[in-house]
């Protein structure tokens, strides 16, 4: 089993984790590959048929989307970070390592909505490994089914 505190050194090693986990909780997965600095989303700045870094290096970037609820869909950068979409909630600069366990502790239940009064609005929280969360921040029209059973 892969926990979200191993060393994920590629998206592709990232991938391969999150087919292990779509596979035990029975969801569905689609991966698309952009490889390439003329073909990743923050490479906009490379030449048109530019596919190496100046470093020499070949960025691989990945977009994963698991089916069921919560809906989730992730996106992985070549600079060992990701992009996490709960439901509609962007939750960036997720560290490539901790992945596996944000997705985890969706699929385990363990991520709720914490409300706060004034001013008004919500908060996503979803616990991570070593005592850590991720928060992130969400306007109340964001509120889907799913991220409403877990207010708190």
């Amino acid at each position: 089993m892969i926990s979200g505190m191993d060393q994920l050194p590629t998206a592709e090693a990232a991938v391969t984790a999150l087919r292990a986990i779509a596979a035990e909780y029975a969801r569905e997965m689609e991966v698309s590959h952009d490889i390439g600095a003329d073909q990743t989303s923050r490479r906009t700045a490379a030449g048109i048929g530019v596919t190496t870094d100046p470093d020499g290096s070949l960025p691989h970037e990945a977009y994963v989307e698991l089916g069921g609820l919560p809906r989730v869909s992730v996106r992985l950068y070549p600079e060992d970070d990701a992009l996490i979409t709960v439901e509609g909630v962007e939750c960036p600069d997720v560290r490539r390592n901790d992945v596996p366990a944000f997705v985890r502790s969706l699929f385990d239940g363990l991520a709720y909505v914490k409300a706060r009064r004034f001013p008004p609005g919500y908060f996503l929280i979803v616990p991570l490994p070593g005592d850590r969360t991720h928060r992130e921040y969400m306007p109340l029209i964001h509120l889907s089914p799913w991220l409403s059973s877990r207010v708190r």
